[in-house]
Parts: C-alpha cells; structure tokens; sequence
C-alpha cells in the first residue's frame, strides 16, 4: 500500500496513515487479515517517527481496523457492531457543511453515491 502523506498539512501524520488505511479497507485494496507492515517497516518507508506509526497503528486497533498478535504482527481486521456515534456525528456535522455551501438534498446524494463508488475525492 502506498501512502500519500502531506507534511504541511494541519492533518497530523498518524491521522493521514488511519483514514488511508481506512480508504484502503473500504475500497478492497486492503482485505481483512492481510499483513501491515510492521512499524519499523512503516516508519522507515514513511520517512516517519517509530512513535507516529505506532501510534497510528494503536488507533487503527482501538477503532477496530487492525489487529494484533505476537507471530501476525498487525493484520488488518473489520470491526464489529456498526459506525460508531462518533463517524456518523462526523458524517452530520459534513452535511451540514455543505447545506450551508448551498448544496441541496439531490447534490448532496449525488456527491456521496460518486465518493462511496470512487469516483470523487482523489480517486
């Protein structure tokens, strides 16, 4: 998996890594129990901190994208039990960004049917 990752943005670097390996499980270009790479690995083909790899690879496991053990190393894993309150806080707040843009309903389905196929936002 290549990572894309911005050293000027107000995104820190842990972040950039979850929501790209997010990406990268919600389009099949991650499936689950595939291998990451370790965080040595990571960081070195990053150009990036131990410390910010591993601390993108903890969030990935508390939300439930990964998964660890001692011989597997991290895999990437699917959670359990739906969004979680916080994404779809997230997912209203964006909506309501974009009613205020002056997008209307139509549009805005429209923008979401192209992101969810691929279509939009950088894909």
């Amino acid at each position: 998996m290549l990572l894309r990752l911005d050293f000027h943005s107000d995104v820190p670097i842990y972040q950039q890594i979850r929501n790209q390996v997010v990406a990268a499980i919600a389009s099949g270009e991650l499936k689950p129990g595939e291998r990451l790479p370790t965080v040595r690995a990571l960081a070195e083909e990053a150009g990036i901190n131990m410390m910010t790899a591993s601390k993108a690879y903890q969030l990935l496991k508390a939300e439930g994208y990964a998964a660890t053990g001692r011989r597997e190393g991290a895999v990437v894993h699917l959670p359990e039990g739906g969004a979680n309150p916080e994404t779809l806080e997230g997912l209203r707040l964006r909506i309501c960004e974009l009613r205020l843009a002056g997008m209307g309903k139509e549009e805005i389905l429209a923008l979401c049917g192209k992101i969810f196929d691929g279509e939009a936002c950088g894909k």
